[in-house]
């Protein structure tokens, strides 16, 4: 039989951690935005379809609440075995055709659970391999520019904007400039590029280590959306004998309820479907709230898939902790003051009937919930109040 808790608490103190070593801490300056992309960068995603955003073509107390050690512990069991840039690199074709840093991108998102972003800081590590610069002004003008490309590749997605901009600041806080010699230079660049992808490689297990001491024996949790890395959470809180129980909203239009039902029944996670409308009429029966994010923004908010808001407004009115789980290639340097206040990112919607011509139909695929209705944020910097995130966007871009 399932039972609720009244409470969930979140310092547990009878399971002391091991003091380990915390990572240098340069592993977690990310760093500031390139200069903005010029409007006339053309775009070269090579399906559009009819105006829908390409991002839904692919699809998918002002304090931290933990110690360095619990994240260092975390990073720790991601374990040392996860494949680096250099062994698994995807790389151009040996042949005379030059090197296109939107070919070596979608090279990269065949793998499957690799996030786009992820994706483009595997291809533009890639850019830095492959270049025939001789100066470092040359160089970096080649990674403007294919950071440029990427981006205008789907300018509605949050994450692959700011993954592009991080890893630009990333490898140039770097020594590389004070070298005489540039290949010495641009190996200094190249190291720390793929440095910087093996971090960010490996934030959704550091996730999934530090939101899984979250979840608790006979919990009831509800989810919206497939998020790779909730998935991740749940997977491993399953994987650690814990016993609980799933509620999947349907995720209409494109259902993404079902693929992830599906996936949590691979694995004999207990789940249950709901309709996006019973949200509200089945928030009693849940303990907790997580969902993913397309991007995090400066006022500790998010950006996610539409009806994220309204679940975080009927949790909050029924006292339910809701919990993001994100990257920290996903914090942006936006600030919304309204859900109109966003670039706009079609979908296709389908209601199985005709719509008349004089109908309007909305198609925006995403909404903000604002700081105040959210709990916790899971991110591999640690698990963060919504009021922290600006300090760590200060320290990801400056």
């Amino acid at each position: 039989m399932w039972w609720r808790s009244a409470s969930f608490i979140l310092d547990r103190n009878d399971n002391p951690l091991q003091n380990d070593t915390v990572p240098n801490p340069e592993s977690r300056l990310l760093t500031p935005p390139s200069s903005h992309m010029a409007d006339t960068n053309p775009n070269p995603n090579p399906n559009p379809i009819n105006n829908i955003s390409a991002y839904y073509q692919t699809r998918a107390a002002h304090h931290g609440v933990v110690t360095s050690d619990w994240l260092a512990q975390a990073q720790a069991a991601v374990g040392r075995d996860q494949p680096s840039d250099s062994d698994t690199s995807l790389k151009s074709s040996a042949s005379e055709k030059p090197f296109s840093v939107i070919e070596e991108f979608n090279n990269w998102r065949k793998q499957p659970d690799l996030a786009e972003a992820v994706a483009a800081i595997r291809a533009l590590a890639s850019v830095i391999r492959s270049s025939e610069a001789n100066t470092i002004a040359e160089l970096q003008s080649e990674l403007k520019s294919a950071s440029d490309s990427l981006k205008s590749w789907d300018r509605t997605s949050i994450s692959l904007t700011a993954g592009c901009d991080l890893f630009m600041r990333y490898i140039t806080r770097t020594s590389a400039f004070e070298y005489e010699d540039f290949n010495s230079a641009k190996s200094r660049f190249l190291e720390r590029a793929e440095k910087f992808g093996e971090i960010s490689y490996k934030a959704r297990k550091i996730i999934a280590m530090l939101g899984q001491d979250f979840i608790f024996n006979g919990c009831t949790i509800l989810v919206h959306g497939f998020s790779r890395v909730v998935l991740e959470i749940l997977k491993t809180a399953a994987e650690s004998r814990k016993v609980f129980r799933v509620l999947c909203t349907e995720g209409r239009p494109d259902r993404t309820g079902l693929r992830f039902a599906n996936e949590l029944a691979k694995v004999d996670v207990p789940v249950k479907l709901l309709i996006d409308s019973a949200v509200a009429y089945s928030m009693d029966e849940v303990d907790m709230v997580f969902v993913g994010a397309d991007g995090v923004v400066e006022s500790g908010g998010i950006i996610n898939m539409m009806g994220t808001y309204q679940i975080a407004l009927v949790a909050k009115t029924m006292d339910k902790p809701v919990y993001v789980a994100a990257e920290s290639y996903k914090f942006a340097r936006l600030y919304p003051l309204d859900q109109k206040d966003m670039v706009p990112a079609a979908r296709p919607i389908d209601f199985g009937v005709p719509i008349p011509s004089k109908v309007e139909v909305e198609t925006s695929a995403r909404d903000y919930t604002p700081p105040q209705y959210l709990t916790l944020l899971f991110t591999d910097l640690g698990v963060l109040t919504p009021s922290v995130v600006s300090d760590e966007l200060i320290q990801l871009y400056l």
